[in-house]
């Protein structure tokens, strides 16, 4: 009887563990595939995200924009790109026309970030 109760216990610790590792990991990929979901239908929708903005000409001319997790990649990649490129770059924090993770347009640049 001891051994039965030790091996129920052991399984219904090992469902409850799995159940939760399923659902966090739910919780957690559904931001995502709503994205991917958005991108591949076209959705537009407008918000404020980081992006890395590429300026060209005289006087200076927004020609590229792309779009970064986070301030310290933004800043990551505009080192690089600096170093390979003759062209001003910006990390700004922008609202824009997004396309799951891609952005479409800029509507206004909000901060620019150092």
């Amino acid at each position: 009887m001891r051994i039965t109760k030790i091996i129920f216990l052991t399984i219904l610790g090992f469902v409850i563990y799995k159940g939760y590792v399923a659902f966090t990991e739910f919780e957690i990929g559904v931001g995502d595939r709503v994205a991917i979901l958005e991108e591949s239908a076209g959705v537009e929708r407008e918000g404020e995200v980081i992006g890395l903005m590429m300026y060209l000409g005289d006087p200076p001319q927004l020609k590229e924009h792309l779009y970064t997790k986070n301030k310290s990649k933004c800043l990551e990649m505009k080192q690089i790109a600096e170093e390979t490129s003759f062209a001003y770059y910006e990390c700004a924090r922008v609202e824009a026309v997004l396309v799951g993770k891609k952005i479409v347009s800029i509507i206004n640049e909000l901060e620019i970030l150092e």
